[in-house]
């Protein structure tokens, strides 16, 4: 048997607080506060968004880039309860997690973007049909809610049995017990629902976010303008996927001391191949249809950045995940793994901030303090809400040390 029988999802046993978890404290809290102008004083206060630019790198960043960068959550969904691979059930929990944290914040970027942010509620009431924002905005509502019932079954194990509520509260502790028990018992039979539901809301979503560019016609520069806009976004999501997992998995085993579980990520990365290369070719297929590559002999930001996006982020990471030798080698994949994840950044912020300039536009935009400390102090939020939750929660799985070691010798011949 595998080494994957005598490993079981638990607690990681460190503590929380590091030299590098207070650098992302301060980092936080001048986010936070950043924040808290734009609530009380208004959007203007402290970005440098305009009439001409509505939006900037909280829509390109946080929100696009934020809903691309979360689609492990139903890549590794699809692959291990979908396509049932029981082996990569040990990736699914954390990349459930990463998904989870990642869609809040995404509601909380778009929420801070809308000049009047207290009506963030007001499409789940005033539904526009005909509206593709109004489908991002709905599938990603239900979905944010689909990922934390997901996450339940987590919150179940990691306290059935283990009640014990201080005080006064303490007369409480049977009645929770039961609660817990009724809860693990109703998921168990509907879970399948709600991963389904996951799986078909995320793609969606993420081809509805091409769709929203496709509409600011002429606005948008020519490399990235195309009528294949959503299903671009949706490829370059999927291939995204194992990626995310890859590097998120390879940063947490880093930081808690951890082994990375390279008999899976490597299966991982070869799959990525194909996505990439799928993708790929639709892109540069596209480009060459419609004979937007001419626009690559002048010299500007736009066809830089292009080029950067396909080369760095789809080409090279590409190859990398075709050799074996990239597989077996750590460094070598979490590179193969981080540079993916850059390309699809840097697409998702070149279609919204790069590509985008209205007719009438009198100057470039470019954000301001405020802007870039808030989508850093977001980020650093994120990790620490998912350090909080492994260490917390059964999400990453460790050693069984209820198995001696003779047992598992045992086990793993």
């Amino acid at each position: 048997m595998t080494m994957d029988h005598f490993m079981r999802p638990a607690p990681v046993p460190r503590k929380f607080l590091t030299p590098g978890v207070i650098v992302l404290i301060l980092l936080a809290l001048n986010g936070l506060a950043f924040l808290a102008g734009r609530l009380f004083f208004g959007i203007g206060a402290v970005t440098n968004l305009s009439n001409q630019y509505p939006w900037g790198i909280w829509i390109g960043i946080d929100v696009a880039g934020g809903v691309a960068l979360a689609a492990g959550g139903f890549t590794t969904a699809a692959l291990g309860h979908v396509m049932n691979r029981e082996e990569y059930h040990a990736v699914v929990r954390p990349a459930l997690l990463t998904a989870m944290l990642g869609y809040t914040f995404v509601a909380l970027g778009v929420m801070i973007d809308i000049g009047r942010w207290y009506y963030i509620w007001h499409p789940l009431v005033f539904w526009n049909g005909t509206s593709a924002l109004f489908e991002v905005g709905i599938c990603v509502t239900i979905y944010v809610n689909v990922l934390y019932i997901e996450f339940l079954p987590i919150v179940t194990e990691r306290f059935i049995g283990r009640v014990n509520l201080p005080g006064l509260l303490s007369r409480f502790n049977a009645l929770v017990e039961k609660v817990l028990r009724a809860l693990e018992r109703g998921l168990s039979r509907t879970m399948f629902v709600f991963i389904i539901a996951g799986v078909v809301l995320s793609t969606l979503h993420q081809s509805s976010l091409g769709t929203l560019m496709v509409i600011a016609g002429p606005k948008m520069h020519p490399l990235w303008q195309t009528p294949i806009l959503p299903l671009l976004f949706l490829l370059s999501a999927i291939a995204v996927g194992f990626p995310m997992v890859i590097f998120e998995s390879m940063l947490a085993s880093r930081s808690f001391g951890l082994k990375p579980e390279m008999h899976l990520l490597s299966k991982l990365g070869a799959m990525t191949a194909p996505l990439l290369g799928v993708y790929l070719a639709f892109k540069i297929g596209d480009m060459f249809i419609r004979e937007t590559f001419v626009h690559l002999t002048v010299v500007n930001t736009a066809s830089v950045m292009f080029v950067l996006e396909v080369l760095l982020g789809v080409v090279v990471p590409l190859r990398m995940f075709l050799s074996r030798d990239v597989l077996k080698s750590p460094p070598l994949l979490f590179t193969a793994a981080g540079l993916t994840v850059l390309g699809v950044l840097m697409n998702r912020v070149n279609n919204f901030v790069v590509a985008y300039t209205p007719s009438y536009s009198l100057g470039a935009y470019r954000p301001s303090l405020g802007e870039i400390s808030v989508t850093v102090g977001f980020i650093c939020i994120l990790i620490l809400l998912y350090r909080a939750a492994v260490l917390i929660f059964p999400v990453i799985s460790l050693p069984d040390r209820s198995l001696s070691p003779r047992a598992r010798y045992t086990v793993r011949g």
